[in-house]
């Protein structure tokens, strides 16, 4: 008995180390676990959110303003316009900004004159990420050239209301205006068509004592105009996507040139150029300075 005490003293010693280890070793790997699962916490990529893309520009193209009206059309509103071919207006970037006009005066001698203005103007929006889609800006456009036009200065008269069957939306605006001392007809129509704004503008007054023309038929004019233009957007695209040289642009994609930025800076100026070739004025901007001279 006195020699089996120590035995039994290394045996209960020796059965204690792999309880100690185990549980030395279970706490190890509790915290190892803890250790490793904040690194891998840590190192996962933090969640970012994408905005959704925008939606892609319905037209890539403008078409040839001064062909966008039809010859027949241009012939029965202005019958007497000094170039048939329309005057040009400037722009810094055609793809974005276009516009064109005709005027004429059809002198009848001792039964008076007859004034006819007529224009057109198209801009073209983008889409881009930052500030919209094309379709969206060109709705911002169209209210903006309604508003501006419902303001014209010393207009009176003034008539706004919506008009069905041309582009995506349209609105007329028609109102009078007196001007070297004779009295004007007005018609605006403003529409558009996908990310294109169209305005086309026609006015028209009776010289040496010959009636003005009534309401009725400038509001046609500008009507007809107006179908006339939008179609030729659709047109100008149609033939872009179907010629081989233009396929890229076609795809949707817009060249550097038709960025939004682009169409920003040159929109206020070239729509104030479009409002004051508009104006109906013979003695400016159409190339006569003063009252028509009529034959007595």
């Amino acid at each position: 008995m006195h020699r089996s005490a120590p035995r039994l003293t290394r045996i209960l010693a020796c059965a204690a180390v792999p309880v100690m280890l185990v549980v030395a070793g279970c706490s190890s790997d509790s915290d190892g676990g803890d250790k490793s699962a904040d690194a891998s916490a840590s190192a996962s990529p933090t969640a970012t959110k994408t905005e959704p893309a925008v939606e892609a520009a319905k037209f890539a193209e403008l078409p040839d303003p001064c062909s966008s009206i039809e010859a027949k059309t241009v012939k029965s509103l202005v019958p007497s316009a000094k170039s048939k071919k329309g005057t040009r207006s400037k722009s810094s970037d055609a793809s974005v900004r276009g516009g064109c006009s005709w005027n004429g005066l059809a002198d009848k001698g001792v039964e008076g004159s007859q004034y006819r203005w007529l224009d057109v103007g198209f801009t073209r929006f983008a889409s881009d990420q930052a500030l919209g889609s094309g379709a969206a800006r060109a709705g911002d456009e169209f209210a903006k050239q309604v508003k501006k036009t419902e303001a014209t200065e010393d207009a009176k008269n003034v008539a706004t209301a919506p008009v069905s069957g041309i582009g995506d939306q349209a609105t007329k605006v028609t109102y009078d205006q007196s001007k070297t001392d004779e009295d004007f007809r007005f018609a605006t129509i403003v529409a558009r068509t996908g990310n294109v704004v169209v305005v086309v503008n026609y006015n028209g007054a009776g010289y040496a004592g010959s009636k003005t023309p009534s309401a009725e038929t400038i509001l046609k004019g500008a009507t007809m105009a107006a179908e006339d233009a939008v179609a030729a957007v659709a047109d100008a695209n149609e033939q872009a996507d179907a010629s081989p040289k233009t396929s890229g642009k076609a795809t949707g994609k817009t060249s550097d040139k038709a960025t939004g930025k682009t169409s920003d800076e040159t929109s206020d100026r070239t729509s104030d150029e479009t409002s004051d070739e508009s104006s109906g004025k013979p003695s400016k901007k159409s190339g006569s300075s003063a009252r028509p001279k009529t034959s007595r």
